[in-house]
């Protein structure tokens, strides 16, 4: 896995957009995706019930792309250590949900996967900053959290702005991280607001090709954060 803050932009195709019937073959259609994005919704932080434990457990045996697993999900200080041991790459949860963001970040990690932060748009980032030391990932949501197929809200870009801002003067070490509404006509300004990784669902799986959409959308991202 690169280092955070890498140059190169990352895409992690988001599942939540696939047939849920043919996870494996998903994940195989984008073999040159950098993370497979996995959105575990609990029906109470979020108003949507998709996968949990057993199937993160399944395709990470059926895949080799590293998971990063998305915890829309009420107390992630108890569930979110699990996910790591089940062999996610990076595991994300919600500010707004956690009792003590630190200390289940340090679980994450000891579990053997990065940690992460995740921002709704309506959360400022500032009280925050000195909690993110603590982090791998800050995951900037780019729509409300919950469903897939929503617009993508420029309104929170000054959020990837600071973010960036602070790994750049080397206050933070993290992978700034964007999810929703992720799609060509998109990832460019994202991109040049400071992300390095993009979670693309219905642009990546709703192509006739995902693997070429894949790439496509790395480009862009590439020529885009050659202008920040």
């Amino acid at each position: 896995m690169p280092a955070a803050g890498g140059a190169e932009p990352m895409i992690a195709p988001s599942i939540l957009s696939a047939d849920f019937a043919r996870l494996a073959d998903a994940a195989e259609s984008v073999g040159t995706a950098d993370w497979l994005h996995v959105d575990v919704m609990d029906n109470h932080f979020v108003p949507n019930l998709t996968l949990g434990l057993p199937v993160v457990t399944s395709l990470h045996r059926a895949t080799g792309i590293p998971l990063d697993c998305h915890l829309m999900i009420d107390d992630p200080d108890r569930w979110a250590p699990g996910y790591a041991e089940a062999g996610a790459s990076n595991v994300t949860f919600h500010v707004e949900a956690a009792a003590d963001a630190v200390q289940t970040a340090r679980a994450i990690r000891a579990a053997g996967a990065l940690a992460g932060l995740s921002v709704k748009p309506g959360t400022p980032l500032d009280p925050y900053l000195e909690v993110l030391r603590e982090f791998d990932t800050l995951l900037v949501m780019t729509v409300e959290p919950g469903f897939g197929g929503q617009a993508f809200l420029p309104d929170v870009l000054p959020k990837v702005r600071l973010a960036r801002e602070h790994v750049r003067a080397g206050h933070l070490r993290l992978f700034v991280e964007v999810d929703g509404g992720i799609a060509p006509d998109t990832i460019e300004a994202a991109a040049e607001a400071g992300a390095d990784v993009f979670v693309a669902g219905s642009a990546v799986f709703g192509a006739d090709d995902p693997g070429r959409a894949v790439e496509a959308l790395r480009t862009q991202a590439r020529a885009a954060m050659t202008v920040q």
